[in-house]
């Protein structure tokens, strides 16, 4: 897509008091100014595309409320992102993304962030304020660690982090109370928290190819229930 024909649909969108906008699969490296234009623009597609950074327009359109940018190359996220006060869907997905910045945490109405495929190698602990996200995928990073402020995304239904580095889980985790699935596939864990079999919520726990000793791979083989049970029994068992 050219300048030009780029210049003619945003054009238009305004003209038209566009709420959607599809500019996936163009090769854009960057955007106009003139798109900060759409006031009235919800929803913004942007993958598959060649950005390698998020084009600072894109954080003066307020009323946006979802944004894809799957399939490029950014590798870091602008502070100005938190300028997106009604944003609730967030894609990033394979990405080059290797830190996010505390920023992030001013997204308050947030409800989903895909981050899977890109190379974060931790979070900051200010992602503890999204306080409406539900869907947090960290798939297919880098992560060793997880901050024990995220125990405070108190409305979190779904955590994937499975193909990461991580060696251990800090116990706060229990407090995710909402939690309905925690996949931890492909990491280095050698034992869960006790604590974790005090996430009331939770129906599936997947840890497949995962070095653990505690639960045992002959609990873990039996499914959540079985590892749940096996993980209160211990946790009962350390407070006698």
């Amino acid at each position: 897509m050219t300048n030009k024909q780029l210049l003619q649909i945003i054009e238009q969108a305004a003209k038209e008091k566009a709420t959607e906008l599809h500019l996936s699969n163009n090769q854009l490296s960057s955007l106009p100014p003139e798109i900060s234009q759409l006031s009235s623009l919800r929803v913004l597609f942007l993958d598959n595309n060649q950005f390698s950074s998020l084009p600072l327009e894109i954080c003066q359109l307020s009323s946006l409320t979802s944004l894809s940018l799957s399939i490029n190359q950014l590798s870091s996220l602008p502070p100005e992102i938190c300028q997106l006060s009604s944003l609730e869907w967030l894609f990033l997905h394979h990405n080059q993304l290797s830190s996010l910045p505390p920023e992030i945490s001013q997204l308050s109405s947030l409800r989903v962030l895909h981050l899977h495929n890109n190379q974060l190698s931790s979070l900051p602990p200010e992602i503890s304020q999204l306080s409406s996200l539900r869907w947090l995928s960290l798939d297919n990073n880098q992560l060793s660690s997880l901050p024990p402020e995220i125990s405070q995304l108190s409305s979190l239904r779904m955590l994937e982090l499975f193909n990461n580095q991580l060696s251990s889980l800090p116990p706060e985790i229990s407090q995710l109370s909402s939690l309905g699935g925690l996949s931890l596939d492909n990491n280095q864990l050698s034992s869960l928290p006790p604590e974790i079999s005090q996430l009331s919520s939770l129906k599936v726990l997947s840890l497949d190819n995962n070095p653990l000793t505690s639960p045992p791979p002959e609990i873990v083989e039996q499914g959540t229930q079985a590892i749940l049970t096996y993980l209160r029994e211990r946790l009962e068992g350390d407070r006698l």
